[in-house]
């Protein structure tokens, strides 16, 4: 079995420039680090090219060797500790990453959904990957977000989908606002989160909507609040206005699900 050792093995390059954006688009590949999103990755049959396994760290306890069989299935790595270490995005490595294709960028929105969630400029990448989450969690299985959008791939973003990643379909559009005059023609109405309104997020019917989270500074665009069809609110009553972008979709898409239990 080869081992490498060497940081200037090609393989190892590869693998570090897959941290840049640019490269990622280029490859249509990304990264994904540690057991759980490893075994995520199986399961959900993702596109796995290779994996790397650190041949001195001591992988997980928890890995069964049901796991570690599936795991044999794939092209297998194995790299010293020290060039793990100069590849790991995390501070406490588990000593195992994947290198997974993209599934080619598919702009078909599912318009069975009852709700589809658009993100317009967010820009935090813990943000992006904690809706991610939450959007798989209300079995929403797309997500629209605006050019402007932090990149879904970005290995912050990837971590904190916990293998969401896997499971929404990401759709990248060049004009935000052209996409949502395009699904609204399907029946669907766009709803935005706005201070400049007294009605709350409770007043509203969640069925065919689209929702859209604004930009954590900036809110919603001045011309998507103009197209809105609905403007909502989350009540609060301390002296905070507003709420940080994850936490205010969690709440708004809850609402969601308690309608739908309700019905």
């Amino acid at each position: 079995m080869q081992i490498i050792s060497s940081r200037d093995n090609e393989l190892i390059k590869h693998i570090k420039k897959l941290k840049d954006k640019k490269y990622r688009d280029l490859t249509n590949e990304y990264i994904v680090e540690g057991i759980k999103m490893i075994k995520e990755a199986i399961y959900e049959n993702a596109p796995i090219k290779q994996i790397i396994i650190c041949e001195d760290c001591e992988i997980s306890s928890n890995t069964t060797k049901g796991l570690m069989y599936e795991i044999a299935k794939y092209e297998c790595i194995y790299v010293t500790q020290k060039v793990y270490e100069s590849i790991s995005e995390v501070v406490t490595p588990q000593g195992i990453m994947a290198i997974i294709s993209k599934v080619q960028n598919d702009f078909e929105i599912d318009d069975s959904q009852e709700v589809i969630v658009a993100l317009d400029d967010i820009q935090d990448p813990g943000n992006l990957g904690t809706i991610l989450r939450t959007v798989d969690s209300v079995r929403i299985n797309q997500l629209i977000v605006s050019k402007g959008t932090a990149d879904a791939y970005n290995p912050k973003v990837i971590r904190s989908t916990m293998g969401a990643i896997f499971r929404v379909k990401i759709i990248e559009c060049e004009d935000l606002q052209k996409t949502l005059r395009e699904i609204k023609k399907h029946k669907y109405k766009i709803v935005v989160t706005s201070l400049q309104t007294n009605d709350s997020l409770y007043d509203i019917d969640y069925k065919r909507k689209v929702i859209v989270i604004g930009n954590e500074a900036n809110g919603v665009k001045n011309e998507i609040q103009e197209m809105a069809d609905e403007k909502i609110k989350i009540p609060m009553l301390g002296k905070t206005e507003s709420l940080n972008a994850s936490v205010a979709t969690g709440i708004v898409l809850y609402e969601y699900v308690r309608q739908k239990l309700q019905k």
